[in-house]
């Protein structure tokens, strides 16, 4: 008897080790220990996001490069238009002109027509924008893109 009750304790111990160390990666698995980083959740878009400026507006931002490398941003800013909201944050330059804003660097990375036959294309949710990025307003929660075209 005493051999069972000395087995049955020693499996016991196993078990209690084994669920504590389950819910300790469980719990590992499941903190959020990125600053600066946010999961975002809208269709085709990424597990991990980086979170960009300070305001009670947030917008989320895909920068496609030419090989259509996606990299993802939530924007948050107090800015009325996505062009100053992006400008103010360095994310976006490029050159004035009487139609607007031509944009051609996005997040560090260049698209020049004159140069190479690329530019950055504008979309808003998803579909082709009828308007610049500096003349576009803010739609809180709205998802915004740039991606090199030819």
């Amino acid at each position: 008897m005493e051999k069972k009750s000395i087995i049955s304790t020693t499996m016991s111990r196993i078990l209690c080790l084994v669920l504590i160390a389950a819910m300790a990666l469980t719990m590992t698995a499941c903190s959020n220990t990125g600053a600066g980083t946010s999961s975002v959740s809208s269709a085709g878009s990424p597990d991990i996001a980086t979170v960009l400026g300070e305001g009670d507006t947030s917008f989320s931002l895909t920068v496609a490069d030419a090989d259509g490398k996606e990299t993802y941003f939530v924007i948050n800013t107090d800015e009325k238009t996505v062009g100053a909201a992006l400008l103010k944050l360095d994310l976006i330059s490029g050159d004035e002109s009487q139609y607007g804003l031509y944009v051609k660097k996005v997040n560090g990375i260049t698209a020049d027509y004159d140069a190479d036959g690329t530019y950055w294309a504008f979309y808003i949710d998803g579909e082709y924008a009828s308007t610049g990025v500096d003349s576009t307003d803010i739609t809180d929660g709205a998802s915004y893109a740039l991606r090199v075209s030819k």
